[in-house]
């Protein structure tokens, strides 16, 4: 099984992912933040859409379904919180499984961005599609859902592959890895760091990333283990991620 994925920029600082299996042609969006940008991308590559795949409702992941839908006539799959501003053909929630042609997508609960977030996993070709709950050396801000409700739903991507490849949807790294300085010293993250620095002033993505990079490096999931450097010491791991996430909503750098 192949699943080629095909990543672009657009609006500000987000990606637009057209992913295609290759064994039947079939071809999904992941989320749709700039309609017209899709469309044209679908044009240049000749690909026809069967499928959007949305990860959570808001209006730059979900904002262009109806004007996609409208000129392709695909099928909207997500979270029933995607209805708030669009119609979806079929629900789906953490545990379910959605197909692309030969391609079958875990859909995982991943709440904390958003109440009803998830994320898509394709275990075949360990790729995770995460939207905003994880960041190349971050994660998305709470804007609704609890502490201890991210931190489980970080765990829960945190066990796949280390292998697997990982499309969030936002170029935010160059300020998630001046962050993870201000609270993580270690030889890894400096690394890391100077590596990010350098790509960017280069121009070029750095996403994808990988769950074994992450776990390696990115502050949100070793907060238990930088919990002294945020004033959360011997606090539960919720907590502590909690903590971790206060101190980068205050970060100015």
């Amino acid at each position: 099984m192949t699943l080629t994925v095909h990543q672009f920029p657009c609006l500000s600082d987000n990606y637009g992912f057209l992913v295609r299996d290759e064994a039947t042609g079939k071809t999904a969006c992941i989320d749709t933040p700039d309609a017209a940008a899709i469309l044209r991308e679908l044009e240049d590559l000749g690909w026809d859409l069967d499928l959007i795949l949305n990860t959570h409702w808001h209006p730059d992941h979900a904002g262009g379904n109806l004007d996609i839908k409208a000129i392709t006539g695909c099928t909207i799959v997500g979270p029933a919180e995607v209805t708030r501003i669009a119609p979806l053909d079929r629900e789906v929630a953490g545990g379910d499984t959605v197909q692309l042609g030969e391609t079958t997508f875990q859909v995982i609960e991943s709440g904390g961005h958003t109440m009803g977030h998830i994320a898509f996993f394709d275990a075949a070709d360990r790729i995770a599609f995460v939207g905003d709950t994880l960041f190349a050396l971050g994660c998305g801000r709470l804007f609704e859902g609890t502490p201890e409700q991210m931190w489980d739903s970080l765990q829960r991507l945190a066990a796949l592959p280390d292998e697997t490849r990982v499309y969030c949807a936002h170029e935010y790294t160059a300020s998630n890895a001046r962050f993870a300085l201000s609270v993580d010293d270690g030889d890894a993250v400096k690394a890391r760091a100077a590596d990010i620095f350098a790509a960017r002033e280069r121009g070029e993505w750095t996403v994808p990333t990988t769950i074994g990079l992450e776990k390696a490096t990115n502050p949100f999931l070793r907060a238990p283990a930088l919990a002294g450097r945020v004033g959360a010491a011997g606090e539960p791991d919720a907590r502590a991620f909690a903590a971790v996430r206060s101190a980068k909503d205050s970060f100015q750098g």
